[in-house]
């Protein structure tokens, strides 16, 4: 089992059209024909759309995620229109709100690598591949990969795992010339993102981004770069041979695991709610990041 522990209802807003529950965004269309995205304060894990929230992490993601779309603005334009507040919205909407480009996305998780860990880790310990790429004898968890591979996804719903592919793969499912682009603007834009965090550093392990066409421009979409996205790993702190410290939501994982939340990962239960200490650690984790990347102040 896995999903929603407590399904939230959409708040009905006047002029807009609700369209999905993600786990963590709320999607409508507004009379326009735009997408309006709402990122939630809303946090998954194993799979499970916990049933607590972390205070502000919506908006440090739509904050962040806003300041590299123009960190790669010159590389491959995005899908935002507006962060205007719709009329009618509740307050708290805003900071966590775009106004965007309705595309036609593709359907793949581009995913890039620069360095072994997670998904990528365990395959390379059965066949020294990732995704079907070979790599080098020697690597562990951990280590700098010899330069940036493309690691594609399949989409998965809520509640399910996102699966590894092959390029060829994705060849077939959205056509050669298509697969190129996808991959070049991954690897163009996950080498960007790599060498800003690194002068703030900031290690960037892996990060996936969506993409979707306006007419034939290939667009960047979602979120892009943010700590439920990507992997990143305080440089000073970097060891291969062991798992990494990071920015993202690996302290609710670990307490998830841990004995003191009684939660069984293989059981049939939901997890718990979690502890405010949880709560706190895994907030200032966000804001930490979102303050080191951008050099800006979190208020």
């Amino acid at each position: 089992m896995s999903g929603f522990v407590e399904k939230p209802e959409p708040i009905q807003v006047p002029g807009l059209v609700h369209l999905h529950t993600g786990k963590v965004r709320e999607l409508y269309r507004n009379e326009a024909g735009d997408l309006v995205m709402v990122a939630s304060d809303r946090i998954s894990a194993y799979d499970w759309v916990l049933p607590t929230e972390i205070p502000d992490k919506g908006r440090v993601l739509t904050q962040l995620s806003l300041w590299w779309f123009d960190q790669l603005a010159d590389l491959v334009p995005h899908h935002v229109l507006s962060t205007e507040l719709p009329a009618g919205a509740p307050a708290d909407w805003e900071g966590r709100t775009l106004v965007c480009k309705s595309l036609r996305m593709a359907p793949v998780e581009c995913v890039a690598r620069g360095y072994l860990t997670g998904s990528g880790l365990a395959e390379y310990q059965e066949s020294r591949t990732v995704c079907g790429l070979a790599l080098p004898e020697g690597l562990v968890d951990g280590s700098e990969l010899p330069g940036p591979i493309f690691t594609p996804a399949t989409k998965a719903a809520v509640g399910e795992h996102d699966e590894n592919v092959s390029y060829e793969e994705v060849a077939r499912q959205v056509g050669a010339d298509t697969a190129a682009q996808l991959r070049q603007a991954t690897l163009a834009a996950y080498t960007r993102a790599r060498d800003i965090a690194r002068e703030r550093g900031i290690i960037l392990a892996d990060t996936k981004f969506e993409f979707g066409f306006d007419g034939d421009t290939l667009v960047v979409a979602d979120e892009v770069l943010t700590p439920d996205s990507s992997r990143f790993w305080p440089a000073e702190q970097w060891e291969p041979g062991r798992a990494q410290p990071s920015y993202d939501k690996q302290y609710v994982r670990d307490w998830l695991t841990s004995a003191e939340s009684g939660w069984d990962r293989a059981g049939e239960q939901p997890p718990p709610a979690l502890p405010q200490y949880v709560v706190d650690a895994t907030r200032a984790k966000y804001v930490e990041a979102y303050e080191r990347l951008t050099g800006l102040g979190w208020s």
